[in-house]
């Protein structure tokens, strides 16, 4: 284009900019650009229907805001007739909770709180929302993390970070960052998460939906069964689903255990409590303040209260046994009961581990003897943990048991125990009186539902320094004093004695080596003596056994040798008998050949006479013979001759010659012969 017509025709180059101008303006009217990162909110100016009647939104073509939006592009629209207003998508972070406020819809009755979204539900789809009869005001349902394409014009986003929402009047500000400040109150912009290690539970208080009864104070559990898909609200999730169930405003007797939860705070609350924790060695008895009201099953002799089953109102009969609990406190109280032993002491400043007891003092007593001591004692009690509940039933808890009965029981029994003796046996009998108080108080304590396992009694005293009972217990000690001085004295003579003999076993000590050794050899020539005493005694049996072997030997052969010589001798006997009757015989028949004993004597003379000379070679006749008158003298012969002449004046002067014979041998002789003729 030559540009020198613009210079020559100024006037003509002017209009045709502004008519540039004038039509790109309309051009802009009858097209919009959408970012992709926000909506468009219509706003219809004209419109031949007329401007909407009721609400905010135009669902029928009216002027007014229209409840469709422009995304993302181009878009051709009728000059004049639109306004669109850009608005960012509404983006909820992860972890986060976002808040609708409906500004078009239902007006909500008086019993409702919030707005609900059992039909209206769909907040990108106002149509439906409006259609369905969808309620304004803030929302039931809640927004999960995520990105929205929310009509702002009807619906207003509350975040913790920002607020969408299309300003139509300064007032609605205030409004919703009040709506706000309750959120973060109730730290609303995050889901409730209860950690295992809180161990804690989630109270829930609904702020929505029908009241209580009258009398009823925590709401009855509903909508727990997650096979009722109609009415499973899964732990207070969805608001509508909670009240089709029959839920109720107010506390809730369902808690909340570890997890997470996506709660609209608006709708309810959650407080985190402990749990309930029955400590090893107590049971929790439960007083339930809800429930229907059960049937007494404490029986019709106990006329203390009445005893229910689980889960209806009153004392529960059966008590929680050791370990954790998420029991709403709120819907009733466990009291904990110690099954352990535990100790009551009626001594001022010493109090139990449950303290139960840290109200006692001493017993004040008045003795036989008019003495006013205090008497500090402890008792030891057990309750059976089936019996805690008529325990808690009878008397609230442990501790109004004890100040309210046992404490007056126990300080009436030894008073009256105090009456009977004096001081001094009061003290001297007390084991006496404890072991007895045990016995008796049994009974009164298993009255109460409890076990006494034993009483202890301390010292009276008089509970000030230098009263009448300290100068009496003073007096005692003085005496205990002097007779454990006299223990002493005697006890430290025979330390003395000991000592001596200390010192001597010191002395035998420094000489141990020579005590050992000399010890040593007397044991060893000890031992030598008796091995040589035993070998002694040894051989001495030994040479018993062989003496005693050898004399029985030499006793029986000599008892052999002795017969052997018996039996010889009586045969040698016998055959000498027997040989010289047989000599004697034949001498006796010689004789009586012979003419007589002389004659047979005188044969054997000169026989044996014969046999002298011839062995001898005598002369019988001597070869010189020489005569005389002298006697004494002569020979052989005459010798002889004489022996024969002495027999002949032997018989002639009437000397018998012969000797009567021997029975025996003639009884033998007679034998001899019979044998002999045979």
């Amino acid at each position: 284009m030559d540009l020198t017509w613009f210079s020559v025709h100024p006037g003509l180059t002017l209009l045709a900019l502004l008519g540039t101008a004038f039509a790109l303006v309309l051009l802009s009217k009858w097209i919009r650009y959408i970012p992709n990162n926000r909506v468009g909110i219509v706003e219809k100016l004209i419109s031949g229907k007329g401007s909407v009647k009721t609400g905010l939104i135009a669902l029928g073509g009216e002027a007014g805001f229209q409840p469709q939006l422009l995304r993302g592009g181009w878009h051709f629209l009728t000059p004049f007739q639109y306004r669109i207003h850009k608005m960012p998508l509404v983006t909820i972070p992860q972890g986060k909770i976002g808040y609708i406020f409906a500004r078009d819809g239902k007006d909500l009755p008086p019993t409702q709180a919030l707005a609900s979204n059992q039909r209206g539900s769909d907040f990108q789809d106002v149509v439906a929302f409006l259609q369905n009869g969808g309620q304004k005001g803030p929302q039931r349902q809640i927004l999960r993390e995520g990105i929205y394409a929310i009509n702002l014009a009807q619906f207003v986003v509350l975040t913790e970070d920002q607020l969408y929402y299309l300003p139509l009047d300064k007032s609605e500000l205030e409004t919703f960052q009040k709506m706000s400040a309750i959120i973060a109150e109730r730290a609303g912009w995050r889901p409730v998460i209860i950690r295992g290690a809180d161990d804690a539970v989630g109270i829930v208080t609904v702020h929505d939906g029908p009241s209580l009864a009258s009398g009823e104070i925590i709401a009855s559990t509903v909508g727990e069964d997650p096979h009722q898909a109609a009415t499973y609200h899964n732990n207070f999730q969805d608001a509508d689903k909670f009240l089709v169930a029959g839920g109720q405003r107010g506390r809730q007797y369902q808690v909340l255990v570890e997890g997470t939860y996506y709660i609209n705070r608006l709708f309810a609350t959650v407080e985190l409590i402990p749990k309930t924790v029955v400590e090893v060695g107590t049971v929790g008895v439960v007083v339930s303040y809800t429930g229907a009201v059960g049937a007494d099953i404490s029986g019709q002799e106990y006329r203390h209260g009445e005893l229910v089953t689980k889960g209806t109102r009153g004392v529960w009969s059966e008590p929680l046994l050791p370990g954790k609990y998420a029991f709403n406190t709120y819907a009733g109280k466990v009291l904990m009961v110690p099954t352990t032993n535990f100790i009551l002491k009626w001594t001022k400043g010493e109090v139990g581990s449950h303290k139960f007891d840290e109200n006692l003092a001493e017993v004040s007593l008045i003795t036989k003897d008019a003495f006013e001591p205090s008497l500090p004692l402890s008792v030891v009690v057990h309750i059976d943990y089936r019996k805690a509940p008529l325990v808690i039933q009878r008397f609230g808890d442990i501790k109004k048991l004890v100040e309210q009965t046992l404490d007056p029981m126990v300080s009436a029994y030894f008073k009256n125990i105090g009456q009977t003796r004096t001081l001094i046996q009061l003290i001297q009998d007390r084991s006496a009186i404890q072991e007895q108080s045990g016995v008796q108080m049994k009974e009164k304590f298993a009255q109460y539902n409890l076990e006494l396992q034993e009483v202890l009694i301390g010292t009276p005293s008089s509970g000030a320094q230098g009263g009448q009972i300290e100068q009496i217990l003073t007096q005692l000690r003085s005496r205990q004093i002097a007779d454990e001085q006299v223990e002493t004295y005697g006890r430290q003579q025979n330390a003395a004695a000991k000592e001596r003999e200390l010192r001597e076993a010191e002395a035998k000590a420094k000489q141990q080596t020579a005590l050992t050794e000399s010890a040593i050899s007397i044991e060893v020539q000890s031992n030598q003596g008796k091995a040589d005493y035993a070998k002694a005694q040894q051989q001495a049996a030994q040479i018993q056994t062989l003496a005693g072997a050898e004399a029985e030997k030499v006793r029986l052969m000599g008892e052999g040798e002795a017969k052997r010589i018996k039996v010889m001798a009586e045969a040698q006997a016998e055959q000498a008998a027997r040989v010289g009757i047989a000599q004697a015989m034949a001498i006796e028949e010689q004789v009586r050949a012979y003419g007589g004993p002389q004659f047979q004597l005188v044969q054997q003379v000169m026989s044996r006479f014969a046999e002298a000379i011839e062995k001898s070679q005598v002369d019988v006749v001597p070869k010189i013979h020489m005569g005389g008158g002298a006697q004494g003298g002569g020979s052989l012969i005459e010798s002889l001759l004489g022996l024969l002449l002495s027999e002949k004046a032997g018989q002639l002067a009437g000397v018998a010659t012969t000797t009567p014979a021997n029975p025996e041998a003639e009884a033998l002789k007679a034998a001899l012969r019979q044998n002999m003729t045979k």
